[in-house]
Formats: structure tokens, C-alpha cells, sequence
């Protein structure tokens, strides 16, 4: 399979049970496995990095030390929050390692351009074998070490004391991962799935930033929902896309032909920033993908409403269509190029309670439309649906499907995506949500839960399960089905 731009020629580290990371830039030598791990300083073995009263600092930790000892010596390799070829380091607690005055400590992730580069540290092969420097993303001179147990970043100095003060291992988690969601380790929203090949492809929007201004999308695939590999950066709007350079936003992926189309919205960083919808094509599902047009596929006020959140669906005749819309939801028969259609046959399809993102699919002859509700910021964004005899409606609202779990600590449940197990009636949806604990409306996670249905087609209620449970064969335990 080919790999993002980001990815090319790297090696993949897996992590077993959890999401995998694959890789850096080649401009870095090392590469770490995403997901819980702790880091074990190599000159002072059995001392761990850790985090106590918010700073960084290095102590001994044991199978008999406190298990908040524990807790704060584990931590997720996640996405550079400033680059997808470095790395961020996220407490339990859903805090974020980065330097302040050459300090380091952790803090919750505010999204703004600072806290990314600070927060965010690049791989390099460590003092000895299987060991790792990280260097600062935005300070690359300098890189971790530990003084006197505290964590600083310092000047790099060809010495080996330095060296060796900056290398670590990246050992197992004190605090092993428990529950199965996120299935993605770090700051995504906005997930559409599907499969090819007999295996799932996950397209996201990258999320940590404030005002959801990211630039890039990668792939992820799985076999089984729960181990994922990272694809790289497969679009990137800055160089890939003439008339967008920011708002990367829910990119959603259509097979057509043997090629994959991927639909997005952005906008510009500055001047006119009105939302657009574009269309990028490629003949893989983990891209690269390249923009078909070079123009967008719907204008910036070419309809009321936002350009936002576009979907196709393809029926069992072939033809597909395409919907978007914030305010108003819109769908359109798409022309067999899957890159333009007839302005004249777009319709207005906006059902009770519609904010954003609209998603189609069919089941045993009935079609389902799909919306997020309130507001994506507000704790309340829910799902909610409606069935109906055509791709096009009418629709007949049957109610909300997916909310928060106050009690589990979920919140935010929406923006969701659709995908049936090949060969079987087995449904999933993959939505995103607060980041727990943590998280709010610019810092999200996915998660993927079982979806199923009552004898009457209609919809049962989809409750995100406890934070504490495993999965089991089929990727989804008992307590993760519907109830």
C-alpha cells in the first residue's frame, strides 16, 4: 500500500491491541509507536518521566509504586500537534507535555500555533541502541534531558553525559489502556469509514487546533476496527489545493471505477475565509490524493448555508449523490465523473433539528439520512435521523440515535459515519466526542461502537459504553453493543 507524503520511507511500528504509528519524516531517524507507553531514562534505569504538580521530572517508579505514580508516568504517543512527523506526549488526564521557559510541564492544549510547537517533539536515535532523543519542533537545537531529575530542554552538546541525559526508552505503560475508545490515538474529528478490500479506511479532520484550523488529512486502515495503521498525510491543503490553505474539514471518501474520491470542505487562512466545497482524487485509498479540479466542486455562497460537510452515497443502481450543508443540507445526483453535476437538480432536503453533517446509507430496501444536532462546541452535538424510500427523501424523522453519557464522562457524540461489516448485516458508526477527560469542541477523539437495529428497520439508541472495557473478538464487547 502506499503511504502520505509525510510517511515515505519509514518503517511501521506496531503497538498489539491498540492504534499503531507509523512513522516520521525521513529528515528524523527514529520513529515511535503511538498509544500508552512511559519512557525509562537509559542512565538511570527503573526512573521514569513523569509529571508531579504539572512539571516534567524523573523518578523511580515500580510495581509497588502508587497508581497515580503510575498514572503520571504513562502517557499516549499521539499526532504532533504541530507536525504529523513529530509527536505529542498526552497525560491520562488528558494534558498535554510541552516547554514553557525551558521548563518542561504539562498543560491543557489551548490550540493556538505556541502551544502546538511547543507541545510537539521530533524523534531522533537516542545514546544507545533501541533508546530515542526527542527534539524540540520549534527550537530543533535543543532537545529533553533531565538535570538534577528535572526536565529541561536544553542546548544540544556533543558530550556524552548530554547524551546520555537525553536518552530514553520507550518501555510498556504503567498504566496500560483499558477501554477500546478513542480506536485513534490523539486529536481527530469529523470520521468517515469504509471499507475496500475487505479492510476499513478511516479519513478524519486533524483537531487541537483553535478555530478547527488544520490543514491536513491522513488515512488509517484496519481489519478489524481496533488496530489501525497510520497511513501518513494523504491531501494536504497547503500545497495540494490552489484555493484552500486551512479549515481541512471532514473529508469523506467515495469509490468509483477502481479510483477513490475524497470530498472536503476549506477555506483560506485570511482575506475571504468562506467555506468551499472541493473533490480530490486517487487510485488507492490511502492517496496520495490530488485535487480533480483545481477550482471548488460548490462555491462559497453558491447556496445558503455553509459549504460544510459533504457525503456521497452510491445506490445498488450506481448512481451516486452528493450531500452537504450546515443551516441547510443539500443533495445532488452526482455525473458519472463523480467530479460535477447539474446545478439544476440540487435539492433542499433539511430536516427538523438539522445543524450539519448529513450521511446516507441503505439497509433492507429503507434509506437512512443522518445529521448532528446543536452545535459541535456544545456537549449537547448529538445524531439524530430519519428514513425514507429514495436517496432523496421525503424523510420521516424517527429521533436521536447517539448523545452524551454524562455519567461515563462523554460528551460532544456526533458527526458521524456509517460502515457494514463486508458480507454480514454487522453496523458500526464512528463519531467523534470530547477527548476524555479532558477534551472540549477543538479537541475531539473517534470512537467506533456498534450500531444495530430493531425488527422495524428502525434504529436502537447507541450508548457509549463505560470507559473501562476491553473489546472482544469481533472488536466490540458486550457492554460496547446498543442497548
Amino acid at each position: 500500500m502506499k503511504v502520505g507524503r509525510w510517511a515515505a520511507g519509514t518503517a511501521a511500528l506496531v503497538l498489539a491491541g491498540s492504534a499503531l504509528v507509523t512513522t516520521a519524516s525521513p529528515a528524523y531517524a527514529a520513529t515511535l509507536p503511538t498509544g500508552a507507553r512511559s519512557l525509562e531514562a537509559v542512565n538511570y534505569p527503573g526512573h521514569y518521566v513523569r509529571h508531579a504538580d504539572a512539571l516534567g521530572r524523573l523518578d523511580p517508579v515500580t510495581s509497588a509504586s502508587p497508581a497515580q505514580t503510575k498514572l503520571d508516568a504513562t502517557f499516549t504517543v499521539v499526532n504532533g500537534l504541530a507536525s504529523p512527523s513529530c509527536y505529542s506526549f498526552q497525560t491520562k488526564s488528558g494534558l498535554f507535555l510541552r516547554h514553557y521557559d525551558w521548563r518542561l510541564r504539562v498543560d491543557a492544549n489551548t490550540g493556538d500555533a505556541t502551544f502546538r510547537a511547543d507541545a510537539t517533539f521530533c524523534a531522533v536515535d537516542g545514546s544507545v541502541a533501541g533508546s530515542t532523543s526527542l527534539t524540540s519542533y520549534n527550537y530543533p537545537g535543543r532537545r529533553i534531558r533531565h538535570r538534577d531529575f528535572g526536565l529541561w530542554l536544553d542546548t544540544y552538546q556533543d558530550t556524552a553525559g548530554f547524551r546520555a541525559d537525553s536518552s530514553f526508552k520507550i518501555t510498556a505503560p504503567w498504566s496500560p489502556r483499558t477501554n477500546r475508545n478513542p480506536v485513534i490515538p490523539g486529536l481527530f474529528a469529523d470520521p468517515h469509514v469504509i471499507t475496500a478490500g475487505g479492510r476499513y479506511y478511516l479519513y478524519a479532520t486533524t483537531d487541537g487546533y483553535a478555530g478547527w484550523g488544520g490543514t491536513y488529512y491522513k488515512a488509517f486502515s484496519s481489519a478489524d476496527l481496533v488496530n489501525w495503521t497510520d497511513h501518513g498525510v494523504v491531501l494536504d491543503h497547503g500545497p495540494d489545493v490552489s484555493w484552500a490553505d486551512d479549515s481541512a474539514w471532514a473529508p469523506a471518501v467515495a469509490a468509483a471505477d477502481g479510483r477513490y474520491y475524497m470530498y472536503f470542505s476549506g477555506g483560506a487562512a485570511s482575506g475571504n475565509t468562506a467555506k468551499q466545497l472541493g473533490v480530490a482524487v486517487s487510485d488507492s485509498p490511502t492517496g496520495p490524493f490530488r485535487d480533480a479540479l483545481g477550482r471548488p466542486l460548490v462555491a462559497a455562497g453558491q447556496y445558503s448555508g455553509q459549504a460544510i460537510d459533504p457525503m456521497v452515497f452510491t445506490d445498488d443502481d450506481g448512481r451516486s449523490y452528493l450531500y452537504w450543508g450546515q443551516g441547510a443540507a443539500r443533495v445532488v445526483p452526482l455525473n458519472g465523473d463523480m467530479t460535477s453535476f447539474d446545478p439544476a437538480q440540487v435539492r433542499v432536503i433539511t430536516p427538523s433539528g438539522y445543524n450539519e453533517a448529513p450521511f446516507v446509507f441503505k439497509r433492507n430496501g429503507i434509506y437512512y439520512l443522518m445529521w448532528s444536532e446543536n452545535d459541535t462546541r456544545s456537549e449537547d452535538y448529538r445524531v439524530a435521523y430519519a428514513t425514507g424510500t429514495s436517496p432523496t427523501g421525503p424523510w420521516t424523522r424517527r429521533g436521536v440515535v447517539l448523545q452524551k453519557r454524562l455519567e461515563a464522562g462523554i460528551k460532544g457524540t456526533g458527526h458521524h459515519s456509517v460502515v457494514r461489516a463486508p458480507g454480514t448485516d454487522t453496523w458500526y458508526v464512528a463519531y467523534h466526542r470530547f477527548a476524555v477527560p479532558a477534551g472540549n469542541g477543538t479537541n475531539r477523539e473517534v470512537a467506533v461502537d456498534r450500531m444495530e437495529f430493531n425488527a422495524d428497520g428502525t434504529i436502537r439508541p447507541v450508548v457509549p459504553p463505560p470507559l473501562s472495557c476491553s473489546p472482544g473478538r469481533d472488536g466490540v464487547s458486550g457492554e460496547h453493543r446498543s442497548r
